[in-house]
C-alpha cells in the first residue's frame, strides 16, 4: 500500500530529500508572496520603471549636492 515509503537504495533517499527541498521552497515562496502582498499595495509593487533604480538616482543627487 505505501510502496513509496520503502527505500531500496541511496537514490531513493536522495529523491526523497529533493522532494522535501522542493516542497519547502514552494511553501517559502507562497509565504513570501502573501507577506509582500499584505505589506505593500499593488501600486507600489508595479510602480517602478524597468531599468531605473530610484535609490541609485537619489544617492547620485545627494552626492552632487
Amino acid at each position: 500500500m505505501l510502496d513509496f515509503l520503502q527505500f531500496r537504495g541511496p537514490w531513493d533517499v536522495v529523491q526523497l530529500a529533493a522532494w522535501v527541498v522542493s516542497i519547502a521552497l514552494l511553501l517559502w515562496m507562497l509565504w513570501d508572496a502573501i507577506r509582500v502582498s499584505k505589506q505593500y499595495s499593488e501600486d507600489v509593487l508595479t510602480s517602478s520603471q524597468e531599468g531605473v533604480d530610484e535609490l541609485a538616482l537619489q544617492q547620485d543627487a545627494h552626492k552632487k549636492s
